[in-house]
């Protein structure tokens, strides 16, 4: 500590103007601050400083360092370099405890992005920053979620009011449209019986709301959501209760839709012809798929936050256990990834995970993973190499937040920012419960900042985010944090002036006209936003439509709107019934943490 306080006293005082909130270190326990300029030839030099002595101390090291390298070698300093300039001024491990190497390592990031920023202009996502008072937002994709964040009230009130009197439940999707997420949450306040959560939850608080009274329930989501909730109630003894979707057309999935091909089902033969088997399948599929598949092979279904424990439960229970993972290929890709990572660490860490592995257990199963190399959400899609890289870019030192569906480059990229506590993967509740917590401690600090999050998921999910944030925010005691929500967009989403062709209108004035992306829209699966374009089927005057026509004689034409019925049979067994098999061995494991004795012995007698 002696030699940190004596670097200290090294390190020239930054200049005021150059402690900003845009200069400050994310992920620092005190306020600290780098800055870089252009010298002679092209190289950098920084300054920094922080109000904390022993973080001036390691600044005093990394100024050293890293001034006089130019750009790239700044970009191209290791962790392996850093530790060895600490090392050679003096500081060994027992100067460096775990949260400060992660406050160095957020430090060098922050350099980089502005060394990088010297030589370049760097991309620029649209955001909307949150305080505890106001939205300001950046972009016309952030204004574009904004707009309907303050819900017109009257709206809010005949909402309330149809729900109430009709003892209508509604559960909705994180990924609902802001429109739609602004309106139901106000509404709140009018009918508590509405809820926006993960898919998983979604159909156990549709069961919640049948014992509370409910009468009818609106699902706000994709189809395969609508399906389940209609299989859980009528397990928990509500058939009765009727369930609607919001659009008479299909309310289409592309990660269901493949799990539904005859690719899938031979992926899923293969499974079933290898002893002690389990088919670990994603719960955003539909109950045909769900029912075939167990006929074929034992089946557990999982969600984005369970499906690491589940996997290695199911080796750590059945002896050389086959695990048959699907229909998302990235999340595959990213649980493969995941173990080979836990392969290589402590087994203490490992532990940490799951107790009943250590890394030997670990390298031992990684031969029998299997993943299905097919399937994919299109909005998650849109987080590949571009958009990684532009990320990592201009905001690699920011909290980064990504669904365990996004592709490899993000997903590792997140796995990263994870190390040194800047990151989240996994699941919608996950991110949201991430995005809280380094809220939460901000505010514990006691010190104004502004807290940078990319939205590595579905945009909708923003207006939860936003909710719960600015209600933090608003709590007494907030000595000024703000956040920052920050929306990865694809570099074929931006337009500006520069891509417009010759001979292209001009508006009065001279105002020229800014085509939009040649992708499309911009906010499609084919554009450049990550918005899911069936998730935006479920609009508000949709469930204004449904809810005004329930109750009446015009409930009649609302049999198109009910979740899609199955005339077939799996196994002697409706689709329902045997679809939910596979959702009840998940809730099993759920409560207790260990596979049920009946889909163990279904795992080890079928061939």
């Amino acid at each position: 500590m002696a030699r940190l306080v004596e670097l200290s006293k090294a390190l020239p005082t930054m200049p005021e103007s150059l402690r900003t909130d845009g200069n400050r270190v994310l992920g620092c326990a005190s306020r600290s601050w780098t800055a870089a300029e252009a010298g002679a030839g092209g190289r950098v030099t920084f300054v920094a400083d922080s109000e904390s002595d022993l973080t001036r101390g390691v600044a005093s090291v990394l100024v050293s360092a890293l001034s006089g390298l130019t750009p790239e070698e700044v970009e191209a300093v290791s962790e392996a370099d850093v530790a060895a300039a600490l090392a050679a001024a003096g500081l060994g491990p027992a100067a460096l405890t775990p949260s400060r190497s992660n406050g160095v390592r957020n430090m060098v990031e922050q350099m980089r992005r502005q060394a990088r920023a010297l030589g370049r202009d760097l991309p620029v996502f649209p955001t909307l920053r949150v305080t505890a008072s106001s939205l300001e937002a950046q972009g016309a994709f952030a204004e574009a979620q904004a707009q309907y964040l303050e819900p017109d009230a009257g709206t809010v009130a005949r909402l309330g009011a149809v729900l109430r009197e009709k003892r209508i439940g509604v559960v909705a999707h994180f990924y609902m449209d802001p429109e739609v997420q602004g309106a139901l949450t106000s509404a709140r306040e009018h009918w508590e019986h509405i809820n926006i959560s993960d898919s998983l939850v979604m159909a156990d608080r549709a069961v919640a709301m049948c014992e509370a009274g409910c009468a009818a329930v609106c699902v706000l989501g994709v189809d395969f959501m609508s399906e389940n909730v209609r299989a859980i109630l009528d397990d928990a003894g509500y058939a009765h209760v009727p369930v609607y979707r919001m659009a008479a057309e299909d309310i289409g999935c592309t990660l269901a839709e493949a799990a539904e091909a005859d690719q899938y089902f031979d992926y899923l033969a293969e499974a079933g012809q290898t002893p002690n088997s389990v088919h670990v399948v994603y719960i955003n599929t539909s109950l045909i798929t769900k029912a075939r598949a167990d006929a074929l092979v034992p089946t557990i279904t999982c969600t984005s936050s369970n499906v690491v424990q589940t996997i290695l439960q199911a080796f750590a229970q059945v002896p050389g256990a086959h695990v048959w993972y699907g229909p998302d290929t990235y999340m595959g890709r990213n649980v493969a990834q995941l173990f080979a990572m836990l392969a290589r660490l402590p087994d203490e860490e490992v532990r940490a995970v799951h107790p009943a592995h250590t890394a030997a257990s670990v390298r031992e199963c990684l031969p029998r993973l299997h993943h299905y190399q097919d399937g994919m959400c299109s909005v998650h899609h849109m987080f590949g190499g571009r958009v990684t890289e532009a990320v990592r870019e201009a905001y690699g030192d920011a909290y980064l937040t990504a669904h365990f569906e996004v592709p490899g480059e993000m997903f590792t990229l997140a796995m990263e920012a994870k190390a040194r506590g800047m990151g989240v993967v996994g699941s919608t509740q996950n991110i949201l419960d991430f995005i809280e917590a380094k809220v939460g401690e901000a505010v514990a600090r006691g010190f104004p900042e502004t807290l940078r999050f990319v939205l590595g998921t579905e945009t909708g999910m923003v207006t939860s985010i936003v909710r719960r944030v600015q209600a933090m925010l608003a709590e007494p005691g907030n000595p000024g944090v703000e956040v920052d929500i920050v929306f990865p967009v694809s570099p074929d989403a931006v337009a500006s002036e520069a891509t417009l062709p010759a001979g292209s209108p001009a508006l009065p004035g001279g105002l020229a006209v800014v085509p939009g992306p040649a992708a499309g829209e911009g906010c499609s699966a084919d554009g450049g936003c990550a918005s899911c374009p069936f998730m935006k089927m479920n609009s508000l005057e949709g469930l204004l439509s449904v809810c005004d026509r329930i109750g009446t004689a015009g409930e009649a034409t609302l049999e198109g709107f009910r979740p899609r019925a199955y005339a077939e049979t799996v196994g002697g067994k409706t689709v329902a019934q045997a679809g939910c098999r596979s959702i009840l061995h998940m809730r099993d494991f759920q409560r207790s943490k260990e596979l049920s004795d009946d889909l163990v012995s279904d795992i080890t007698s079928r061939h």
